[in-house]
């Protein structure tokens, strides 16, 4: 079966702010996201720029709305640790000082609690008799969620994991 083309629908400037608002209240986005959508939707340089001044004016988008909401669900929902989550934010290019005022909203307590839990949990699936080797597969595992190599060790160390 062939792909299909994406065709690329001209929208009007009244049209696409409306667009736009609707794409910016059903969920959180970044300000690059909005301007992508915005490309995509036919629209020129000055005419995006302008919309996405507009949808700021009007709170529609919201940079830093937008961290804190992407830190607390990939957080809370996804178990992601502060690596990744960083990592995604500066995809969808948001600011460095917004992505670390967004990390400190992360309690470190559930921040450690969270990565003993999925460390406890992965470790059960690990069938290997090697000490080392299951140490590594589970270190592995726990900094391919994007937590950080120390805390890792420490929680390990700490909980007799390793």
């Amino acid at each position: 079966m062939e792909e299909q083309k994406k065709q690329i629908i001209k929208l009007s400037r009244n049209a696409a702010l409306a667009k736009a608002e609707h794409y910016c209240a059903y969920q959180e986005r970044s300000q690059q996201e909005v301007r992508d959508k915005l490309y995509e939707w036919g629209l020129w340089k000055d005419d995006v720029e302008e919309l996405i001044s507009e949808l700021i004016q009007t709170n529609f988008l919201n940079e830093e709305r937008f961290a804190m909401a992407y830190v607390s669900g990939k957080f809370k929902i996804k178990k992601w640790g502060k690596v990744k989550i960083k990592q995604g934010l500066k995809m969808k290019r948001v600011p460095d000082k917004m992505i670390a005022n967004a990390l400190k909203t992360i309690d470190a307590d559930e921040y450690l609690k969270t990565i003993l839990v999925l460390a406890e949990k992965k470790i059960g699936s690990i069938h290997e008799k090697d000490a080392y080797k299951r140490k590594y597969k589970l270190t592995t595992y726990l900094i391919g969620r994007g937590f950080e190599n120390d805390l890792i060790a420490d929680v390990l160390k700490s909980n007799d994991l390793a």
